[in-house]
C-alpha cells in the first residue's frame, strides 16, 4: 500500500505556486501547498511576492510591439551592426 505524502520540500512548493499563478496545479498540489504554506514562513513569503509580481503584470498597460514593428528592428540592427564591422 503506497503512503500519501503530506511532506512537500520548499523547491517543489515554489514550483507548485507558479503552477497555480497559470492555473496549472491540480487540486491535490494545492492541498499539499497550502499544508506547506502553514509551516513554512519562507514559502509564504515567496507566494505572497509571486501574487504580487502577477497581479502588478496584469494591472499594468503594458503595450508590446506586434511582430511586423519587432522583425523590421530586428532588419536595422542587424544592418547598422554589419555596418558597424566593416
Amino acid at each position: 500500500m503506497s503512503k500519501i505524502k503530506f511532506i512537500m520540500p520548499c523547491n517543489e512548493a515554489n514550483h507548485v505556486c507558479d503552477k497555480t499563478q497559470y492555473d496549472d496545479a491540480t487540486l491535490w498540489e494545492k492541498i499539499i501547498l497550502s499544508i506547506h504554506l502553514i509551516y513554512c514562513k519562507a514559502c509564504r513569503k515567496y507566494t505572497k511576492n509571486n501574487a504580487l509580481l502577477t497581479k502588478t503584470i496584469k494591472k499594468s498597460e503594458v503595450e508590446c510591439l506586434d511582430p511586423e514593428c519587432k522583425e523590421a528592428m530586428k532588419k536595422e540592427m542587424n544592418r547598422v551592426l554589419k555596418e558597424i564591422s566593416n
